[in-house]
Order: C-alpha cells, then structure tokens, then sequence
C-alpha cells in the first residue's frame, strides 16, 4: 500500500504481529489542501486476515500532522489510511469485506461459527452489529414492479412491501399503506412502467398522481382470489335457487 512499509514481522503469543510505519510522504490537508507538518505520532493495532489459520495483527505507527496554514479550521489530521483501514476501525479493510460478506449471509451465531472456522474470532453480538454497518444496496427501479400491504399486526398496522415483479427481489418497505406515502416514493424513484397491485384504491390513486404514464394491472393472486369468491357466490346463489321450498310454507 503507497506510503506503508513493513518494518519487521514477528510471532507473538500465537499470532502473527505485522509492525508498519509511515514512509513520511507529504499529506495534503483534508480542509485546506495545504502540506501538513508532522505533530506527533499514532500507535494502532488492526486485525487483518488469519494466515494458515494463525491470527494476524497489524501494529502500525502512522502521523499527526498540523495545518501549515494559518486560519485553516483543521488544525490537526491524522494521515489517512487508504487501502489498509476506515477511521475508529479496529480491522483492516480485508477482514471487515469478509467479516461483511458472512454475516450478510448468515447473520448472528452461524456467521459466528463459521468465522471462528476461518481463524476469525467474532461473538454473535459484534457479528450483529458488523451486519447493522453495511450499507443497505442502491438498485435502480426496475420497469415493473409489485405493490402490495401486509400486516405488521393484524387488523391494527399494516405496511407496503415494494418488489421487482420479475425477479421477485425486495425493493423497498414502506411504513404504512397510505396513498400519500407510496405516491412520495414514486416520485423520489421514477423509471416504473408497469406497476402490478392488488385492488387497492389507495394504491390506484397514489399511482396514477405520480407515475399517469403507467399502466397498473393486477397480480395474479387478486385476481384469481377475486374470481374464486365470485363463482363461490354464484354457486351458493345456485344451490339457494334449486333447493326446493317446504310445504306449507
């Protein structure tokens, strides 16, 4: 990694202990721009990737540096990392990607397991929070996409869940089923062409205010629900018609 070197690397209590220092480059200043001087130094400890099962810690000796400028409003900055950590990180770059890609999968006590079987020693709580830091994926809306309610307690509160009608992946979720909540996310997220709800007014009205270019059609449930009842009703209808009257009356 540019401006890094690796001092020495040594074997200590089961681990392996990478000491890395600065090369002393220039660092501009993230305010102003101008050639920081070195304040003081950094003494940080980061977990890297295990090696052939053997923990691995970076110790790694980085700068403080002062503004040059007089009347900067970043009087002093520490010398940035690229590559290596995030800020108030305690492991490196490539360990939280992986940290990140487990527990998206498998979440609290499975990642867990499996990052101790990797060399990675992680509680459930701090894989918790790992997953809780990710940032939620940006997805472009796709041309057709499904709007429905579910119940987040029945017959009190309810929600609308949005989805990419072909893929069926999970879009968004949105706090209520109210007209004026959808119609605000449609117009934040423009580019739906096609919109499959059920038969919700609520819903046709928030539609055709933010998205009047698009055609609504209903899914495939509704719809086959609605014509169940019908020919349930007709056929009791029916029978009602057929059965014969008792005498006397």
């Amino acid at each position: 990694m540019a401006g890094l070197i690796i001092v020495s690397v040594q074997s200590e209590a089961g681990a392996l202990v990478v000491h890395v220092a600065s090369t002393g480059a220039p660092v501009a200043c993230p305010g102003c721009g101008a050639v920081g001087r070195v304040h003081g130094y950094v003494d940080r400890q980061l977990a890297d990737l295990p090696v052939g099962g053997q923990r691995v810690l970076v110790r790694l000796r980085f700068r403080r540096l002062r503004c040059a400028r007089v009347g900067c409003e970043r009087q002093t900055f520490r010398e940035p990392l690229p590559g290596l950590a995030e800020p108030y990180q305690r492991r490196t770059v490539a360990l939280t990607t992986q940290v990140g890609a487990v527990v998206r999968e498998l979440a609290g006590r499975a990642a867990s397991r499996l990052l101790a079987v990797l060399g990675v020693g992680l509680p459930r709580q701090s894989a918790i929070r790992s997953l809780l830091r990710l940032p939620l994926p940006v997805r472009p809306v796709p041309a057709v996409i499904g709007v429905d309610d579910f119940a987040l307690r029945k017959r009190h509160r309810y929600a609308t869940v949005i989805i990419d009608a072909i893929t069926r992946e999970r879009i968004d979720v949105l706090a209520d089923r109210q007209a004026d909540t959808l119609e605000v996310w449609l117009r934040a997220r423009p580019g739906a062409r096609v919109v499959c709800r059920d038969s919700s007014g609520a819903y046709a009205e928030a539609i055709r205010r933010a998205l009047p270019e698009a055609v609504q059609v209903g899914d495939r449930w509704h719809i086959w629900h609605v014509r169940r009842e019908a020919l349930i009703d007709r056929a009791e209808v029916r029978d009602l018609r057929r059965r014969p009257v008792a005498a006397g009356r």
